[in-house]
């Protein structure tokens, strides 16, 4: 056993060293993550049934967010998600083999959103820009169609380094229909160009003739020097006109837009004005749900969830459809990201399912998370701190945890006004993901917090007043939402109130209800759902035991006062607070906090 590894790793490196594909130097941490990947550390149950295949078949992921080594933690359900992007470059590799053997066609697609997420894309050394090294893997995958997401836009250098470095590798395929970059030319003169290529037409290797476009909602928070027209406007502009106006043998739709609830149906009522039968294939992303719909007979509407958890299947049979007003038959299935999924559907074994590239990426992710220090440990988490499938408040809720416990203590280190009681105030979706019991890494404190924000706070507020700022925040008529993703899980997950018991806990996972159907097999592994429970948008530390006219800070993240101030002003007249009343509380970030806290606590 222990030889035939070693001949297969020696010709993997033989191959990759033939192929071009370099493989640096390995490290032992990487080494022996590769020994420990090719089994997993767990059981997973394998997908119910094979994939049923079209004459056009896609696969889809969106919103990877960084997460390219998969879910490293053994809490469920997470081994169902701990495959690698080698292991989906391997997966991809073999299934485009069964594509050929096949004599169909296979697309593979993504919907935006490859920045903030993890270590890997946020973890680089000062002076670097987000997901530019991780990207380069992203970039050894034979993407098809790719397109633009909002946490591309937050920061012009990210912007920037997408136009400069990634888009090019797409050759014409990296999609921002409705998306342009302000470039300056050495005599610093503007040019607003789009980002990528407003659309694509291009023929598949079975001779269909295929018209992409890739478009993002709309979208208001984007940096200076990038401009994001509305969906309504761009449908209207003469270039869009022009592009649809051949019929393809199908068009395919990419964005960075929920499938159900937002702009689609403009683009899909615009084609279809022109073009009432053509089949048409919408693959969308941002709510980081599993989700489906289709807006009639010859369409269908896929949304591959987030984080490197699922990635999308669909297969259509066009060539039953020509000539016809038949409706199309449309497939889809949600896959857990694993390798138990991708053997099975590839029918390889362990040893067998590696391809050369796939194991240069996985050897690649784990030096580059070696180069940023992402092992770091601040300590040892005793249990694990869920966001949804635990209760707020209560002992096993995380945002009970960072607000009532990580926060105060951290901003109480070397703080003048530790002994000024206060309330602080948080938006609940600050907190990306969950922290897990066990090893309590860099890489596990950027993966939950990852943005660099600010505590300010305003004096002298009273503590009757102060007490009141959180109703009125979590008050939908007066919420500003901005809510980066919005009630997603509840969108895709039953409610459960009740564990089997640890020995079940192998069955959790993904339990998806959409519109689409054979509702009751979209997802490809069968699961029992995870707990669900909803949060308040806010959250707070509580309120100091004082009277109701004793003066206390409020204190609250940076981007919050602008929403605070008129709340303020709205419950007391004594004081026209302004954006001036606002100053800076203490110098730690919000990336520090928990990471202060377990090497304080847990160790």
């Amino acid at each position: 056993m222990i030889l035939a590894a070693v001949t297969l790793l020696c010709l993997a490196l033989c191959s990759t060293a033939c192929t071009g594909d370099h493989l640096h130097a390995r490290d032992g941490h990487a080494q022996k993550h590769m020994e420990v990947h090719e089994y997993p550390r767990v059981p997973l149950r394998p997908p119910h049934r094979p994939l049923t295949w079209g004459d056009l078949n896609v696969i889809h992921t969106t919103d990877t967010h960084g997460w390219l080594l998969g879910h490293q933690k053994l809490s469920w359900a997470e081994p169902y998600y701990s495959g690698d992007l080698g292991d989906f470059s391997s997966f991809v590799a073999h299934m485009k083999r069964i594509a050929v053997e096949k004599d169909v066609d296979l697309l593979l697609i993504d919907s935006g959103d490859l920045h903030d997420g993890t270590g890997l894309s946020d973890g680089y050394p000062p002076g670097g820009v987000n997901a530019h090294d991780s990207n380069k893997f992203i970039e050894r995958l034979p993407y098809d169609l790719m397109t633009i997401g909002n946490h591309e836009l937050y920061v012009y250098a990210d912007t920037y380094d997408m136009y400069t470095n990634f888009v090019p590798h797409l050759a014409g395929r990296y999609l921002t229909s409705n998306v342009n970059i302000t470039i300056f030319d050495s005599d610093g003169k503007s040019e607003s160009v789009p980002v990528g290529s407003r659309y694509a037409k291009f023929t598949t290797r079975k001779g269909r003739r295929i018209t992409s476009l890739g478009v993002i909602f709309n979208f208001n928070e984007n940096d200076v020097n990038t401009t994001v027209q509305t969906v309504g406007d761009m449908v209207n502009e003469q270039w869009f006109v022009e592009a649809i106006a051949e019929e393809p043998d199908a068009f395919v739709l990419i964005g960075h837009m929920p499938v159900s609830y937002n702009n689609w149906p403009i683009v899909f009522n615009a084609i279809r004005a022109v073009h009432p039968l053509t089949p048409i294939l919408i693959f969308g992303g941002h709510t980081h749900i599993r989700d489906c719909r289709q807006h009639d007979g010859r369409s269908m509407a896929l949304e591959s969830g987030r984080y490197m958890e699922t990635i999308g299947w669909m297969s259509a049979d066009l060539d039953a459809a020509k000539g016809n007003k038949d409706n199309i038959t449309f497939t889809r299935r949600y896959l857990d990201q694993n390798r138990v999924t991708y053997e099975y559907h590839t029918q390889t074994s362990s040893h067998a399912f590696d391809t050369a590239k796939g194991r240069s990426i996985s050897y690649g992710l784990q030096e580059l998370a070696a180069r940023f220090n992402l092992s770091y440990l601040f300590g040892t988490a005793p249990q694990d701190y869920t966001m949804s499938q635990n209760p707020y408040p209560s002992n096993g809720s995380l945002l009970s945890l960072f607000i009532d416990h990580a926060v105060p203590y951290a901003l109480a280190i070397n703080n003048t006004r530790n002994s000024i009681p206060n309330i602080i105030i948080i938006n609940s979706w600050a907190l990306r993901f969950d922290l897990f019991k066990g090893s309590f890494t860099k890489n596990d404190q950027i993966t939950i917090m990852q943005y660099k924000d600010t505590f300010v706070y305003i004096a002298n507020v009273t503590s009757g007043v102060a007490n009141q700022v959180l109703l009125a925040l979590n008050n939908p008529k007066s919420m500003n939402w901005k809510r980066d993703e919005t009630e997603d899980q509840l969108l895709n997950r039953e409610i459960d109130d009740t564990r089997d018991g640890a020995a079940n806990n192998w069955t959790f996972g993904y339990v998806t209800k959409d519109s689409c159907p054979d509702v009751d097999h979209a997802d490809d592994t069968l699961h029992t759902a995870l707990p669900y429970y909803t949060t308040p948008s806010y959250i707070s530390s509580d309120p100091p035991q004082v009277t109701a006219d004793t003066p206390i800070d409020v204190v609250f993240l940076n981007y919050l006062g602008e929403e605070i101030i008129p709340i303020l002003n709205k419950l007391q007249k004594n004081k026209n607070y302004t954006m001036d009343d606002i100053s800076s509380y203490s110098p730690v970030l919000t990336d520090d906090i928990l990471g202060l806290y377990a090497q304080a606590m847990w160790n």
